[in-house]
């Protein structure tokens, strides 16, 4: 069962979502080798911190992130990876490592990598290390209005 915060926001934005329960696995390969996911398809929500400030990055869970260029986006600020006791707190409801990439949800601002928006659909985790969601690209862009950016690079 996906985070009820995460039922909630995406029931009262009328969003028409799948969920998908799986074994307890931890990694997005995990999840993507026991849920037959398209790795391209299963988002990863990861956490940074730009001049100190948290902000939710949002990317392919095939890729990873080039900071040189985020820096570029942040116009030389310090970017970083945020550790998990600085930001765990801001999603209690989800398992740790294990939050959603709804940014809006948790009052954190996002930024997707663009190369995202080529799917039709989305898939992430609900909140649980046993539970993953499929939404349609456009109504998860709708909900959370992110900003978009290229940030990344295959692995």
């Amino acid at each position: 069962m996906p985070s009820r915060k995460v039922k909630t926001y995406l029931d009262a934005a009328g969003i028409k979502y799948d969920v998908i329960e799986h074994t307890t696995v931890y990694t997005a390969q995990e999840v993507a080798a026991v849920t037959h996911i398209k790795g391209n398809e299963l988002v990863k929500a990861i956490m940074a911190k730009v001049d100190g400030e948290l902000v939710m990055l949002v990317l392919p869970s095939t890729c990873k992130i080039n900071f040189e260029v985020l820096r570029q986006i942040f116009e030389g600020k310090k970017v970083t990876l945020a550790h998990e006791e600085e930001f765990s707190s801001l999603f209690p409801d989800c398992e740790t490592g294990a939050m959603p990439p709804l940014g809006k949800l948790y009052d954190v601002n996002t930024i997707v990598d663009e190369s995202i928006a080529d799917d039709r659909e989305i898939v992430f985790k609900a909140g649980t290390h046993h539970d993953i969601i499929k939404i349609s690209f456009e109504d998860y862009k709708r909900i959370e209005n992110p900003k978009m950016a290229s940030f990344t690079t295959h692995i």
